[in-house]
């Protein structure tokens, strides 16, 4: 069928860029606001808004029932979820089956191969794909034994969720009882489910995923992506294709995505996250998002499609409309994530009013924001505000052009992270290309130790 009407259940910049796909596509875009974004740029652009519920996300954005209902009276053909909030809830995607609603996504029983993390890797293992050697802990004892047989460092993950909640390294074996405490309370916290698995830690590891396209028969990849420039587990950095990576290496990392893909009958957009040992040139599974990823952009732009489109497409139960050998990967694209945040104070939330916001624009450069002077940084959700994105014909050139960017932008009234960004984007590792997750680290110390204040 061809969606005429989309409920987008997200907010902020995920949603404008869904909007504008949308507004391209002649899609009527209704959105579910928070009492927190009813004067929201996105609720401004949408067709139509209705409210979704209090400013607390507990009660509006993470609520299938709130959300399936703001859908329902809406008359909505289909619900775009973004990503976070809701995005790989599989009760979210049964709830708008049962309402007769499209969910622009995976079935729900993809969303459930992927989302618990152990289910994950069992289903990478049947593809062929190889992981981080570690497994499933019930309890301190069989933490211990565990540890000892992967060995030290290790890292504790949480089984039913990412984005480096219950995350934990631990170094030796004195400290692994109370990581498992706090992994295990964060968990449950965060995510409703205090499970953790145990996993090698990798030193010199490298972030890279691919991104993978299916329609439940076909699947193709579209290339690598590189973010292993991450504080606390969370992207900071991402480029395409992946830098300095062997040629090899490469080749098997998009042959074991699609893999994946094949193995699930993948609809929709996936994105397979692989850690690189660069020592020993090898590369583990870590899982798979599926939904659409914050680091897009830089797919889109070495690969020349859009991707909500191609969500929006497989949703209406289209096939791929090209094969993988028709996919051409060109050029270079690297994206920097702009937050409300003071990196002088740990990065504490800087959630305000912004006075003035300046955005360079140029040949090769990409805003994705929701943010314009007098806007509004509500202290309830993430604090990402902006994404410049720069695109050039190599690494070089697409570097320069977003140095450049940073450098002409402008972001008052509240505390961001703009300066730092372009700091980093200048040092001498990141230009080098290639390096592992614990760079920014390294980065962060000698900057502060430079003396630069935030």
């Amino acid at each position: 069928m061809m969606l005429r009407r989309i409920l987008i259940a997200n907010r902020g910049e995920i949603a404008l860029r869904v909007m504008r796909t949308c507004e391209r596509l002649g899609i009527e875009t209704v959105l579910a606001a928070s009492d927190a974004d009813l004067n929201s740029v996105p609720a401004r652009r949408a067709d139509r808004v209705i409210r979704l519920g209090p400013a607390a996300a507990a009660a509006s954005y993470l609520s299938v029932d709130a959300v399936v209902g703001a859908a329902r009276a809406a008359g909505a053909d289909a619900l775009h979820p973004g990503y976070g909030f809701l995005s790989e809830n599989a009760e979210l995607a049964r709830a708008c089956a049962a309402a007769g609603i499209i969910f622009i996504g995976p079935t729900p029983d993809q969303l459930l191969a992927v989302g618990d993390k152990l289910r994950a890797r069992s289903h990478a293992i049947a593809a062929g794909l190889t992981v981080a050697p570690g497994g499933d802990v019930s309890n301190h004892e069989d933490a211990v034994k565990l540890a000892a047989q992967v060995g030290y460092p290790v890292l504790i993950k949480a089984v039913g969720g990412g984005g480096g909640r219950g995350m934990k390294r631990v170094a030796e074996p004195g400290g692994l009882s109370e990581a498992l405490d706090l992994a295990i309370s964060e968990a449950a916290a965060a995510f409703g489910d205090p499970r953790i698995y145990l996993e090698r830690y990798v030193a010199a590891g490298r972030h890279v995923e691919v991104q993978i396209l299916g329609d439940g028969h076909q699947v193709v990849h579209l290339g690598t992506r590189d973010c292993s420039i991450q504080r606390r587990y969370q992207k900071l950095i991402e480029e395409a294709p992946a830098p300095q990576l062997p040629e090899d290496v490469r080749v098997r990392m998009h042959e074991a995505a699609v893999s994946f893909g094949r193995h699930l009958s993948y609809r929709g957009l996936g994105t397979v996250e692989l850690l690189y040992d660069v020592e020993r040139e090898n590369f583990y599974f870590l899982e798979m998002n599926a939904r659409i990823q914050v680091e897009h952009p830089v797919t889109e732009a070495i690969c020349g499609l859009d991707l909500v489109e191609q969500q929006i497409r497989v949703a209406e139960g289209r096939p791929l409309s090209f094969t993988q050998a028709e996919v051409h990967l060109t050029g270079h694209a690297i994206e920097c994530r702009i937050n409300a945040e003071d990196w002088s104070r740990d990065f504490r939330p800087s959630p305000g009013r912004v006075t003035r916001a300046i955005f360079a624009v140029g040949e090769g450069i990409r805003v994705d924001t929701h943010i314009e002077s007098g806007a509004d940084v509500p202290p309830y959700y993430d604090s990402l505000m902006a994404k410049v994105i720069a695109r050039g014909s190599d690494r070089s050139q697409a570097l320069g052009r977003l140095c450049g960017a940073l450098e002409r932008s402008q972001i008052c009234g509240v505390t961001s992270t703009l300066q730092l960004q372009a700091a980093l984007l200048r040092s001498p590792g990141f230009v080098a290309g290639g390096p592992t997750t614990d760079y920014f680290r390294t980065f962060l110390d000698s900057h502060q130790a430079a003396g630069h204040a935030g």
